[in-house]
């Protein structure tokens, strides 16, 4: 069964690819999509064939970064792992259910990683401290409490650039009279670098999750943070917006009606001024909305309605509420017994608008949609005792 390895840098998918090639005791090769070519996957196909018959050894073969191969490329790679000629691992930094073939990916077991905890950085940089064959343990290093934690927290879960740093610090920085190298805050300072912001479409999807449902559970916070990372990918500030006026009815609705009248503005906002300004309104407009009241009953009541009409639950407009405003309509019973709300106390009167009766909307008690309940309440209360005398 071949392998797709997929997760963020530094979180040892390559080390566990050779791990698996020195414990399976396979002929291991090894390519990079980056450099590697349709040409070089059939040399290597023609090499397991070989391989096998020489020496009953089976293939593994790790492409490094392989969601960077193209179609093409990929689909050279399948017929040769469908046979078997080829036991695949792929190390991936993107989604492989979006970067890679379904024909290949289906035929793969998918292992996620995650970025390393913080306490993992800690014990590696401590176990490279004391390496003397790999590390530094044949050095006289002394890591401060301080740089240590900088660079735990720097790193991102990422083992190679917290290594990088350890390394480039330690190598970097002149031993004292004592012939000790003191590796202390400003020297990991000027060794770590500003992480790369991954933002691929995985990442895309991902992030506009996060604060959708960041707003939606009421954390301004947890919005804010999730914005601010699309827009310093580089996303589309409207996209940005348009999530936002959907929240703002979809999860706030009646609740707080104030919402879609800020969201509005801020996309409108947004439009006219560009950005980097339109970072001001659009955190605005997410901020109200995570701390309004929620509901979304609105939304719920019209997904209901589609779902009738959808299911064939089609009824027929009653003659009292068709267009009567054309000649001859009078004569085909057009608007006959409608009655003008307007014209009766309150505004309101008693009459069918539907010809079965169907309850869609039901209002929540969250903020302005509690007034809502209990007017609508008492109308639909007011319609059944009017039904009963009837």
């Amino acid at each position: 069964m071949s392998l797709i390895l997929y997760g963020p840098p530094g979180a040892g998918k390559t080390a566990l690819a050779h791990l698996i090639a020195e414990r399976s005791q396979a002929h291991f090769i090894a390519l990079n999509a980056v450099t590697a070519g349709v040409a070089d996957i059939r040399r290597v196909a023609q090499e397991a064939v070989e391989e096998r018959a020489q020496s009953g050894k089976r293939t593994l073969l790790f492409i490094d970064e392989i969601h960077r191969f193209t179609r093409v490329q990929q689909d050279a790679l399948l017929p040769d792992v469908e046979r078997g000629n080829i036991t695949l691992i792929g190390a991936s930094t993107q989604n492989p259910f979006f970067a890679i073939i379904p024909a290949l990916s289906s035929r793969s077991q998918i292992f996620e990683f995650k970025p390393l905890k913080e306490e993992d950085i800690r014990s590696i940089l401590l176990r490279a401290l004391a390496d003397r064959e790999r590390g530094f343990g044949a050095l006289a290093v002394t890591l401060t409490d301080e740089a240590r934690e900088f660079i735990v927290a720097r790193s991102g879960g990422d083992a190679r650039r917290a290594l990088n740093a350890l390394e480039l610090g330690v190598l970097s920085t002149k031993p004292g009279p004592d012939g000790v190298i003191v590796y202390d805050l400003p020297a990991a300072e000027e060794s770590i670098q500003k992480k790369a912001l991954v933002y691929d479409e995985d990442e895309h999807y991902d992030t506009i999750s996060a604060f959708i449902k960041s707003m939606r559970g009421s954390d301004p916070d947890a919005a804010l943070y999730w914005m601010a990372k699309m827009i310093t990918a580089g996303e589309d500030p409207l996209f940005i917006a348009r999530r936002i006026v959907i929240a703002a009815s979809e999860d706030v609705g009646n609740a707080d009606p104030r919402a879609i009248f800020v969201a509005t503005a801020a996309y409108q906002a947004v439009e006219r001024i560009g950005m980097p300004e339109g970072a001001i309104p659009l955190a605005q407009a997410a901020t109200y909305v995570a701390c309004a009241p929620k509901s979304n009953a609105s939304y719920a009541g019209i997904k209901a309605a589609m779902k009738d009409i959808e299911e064939g639950a089609l009824m027929p407009v009653p003659d009292h509420l068709k267009d009567a405003s054309y000649k001859g309509a009078a004569r085909l019973g057009r608007g006959k017994g409608y009655k003008y709300p307007h014209d009766f106390p309150g505004h309101y009167v008693q009459q069918e608008y539907l010809p079965q009766k169907r309850v869609y909307y039901r209002p929540t008690e969250q903020g302005e949609e509690k007034r809502i309940r209990e007017r609508l309440a008492g109308l639909r209360n007011y319609r059944q005792e009017e039904t009963k005398n009837d």
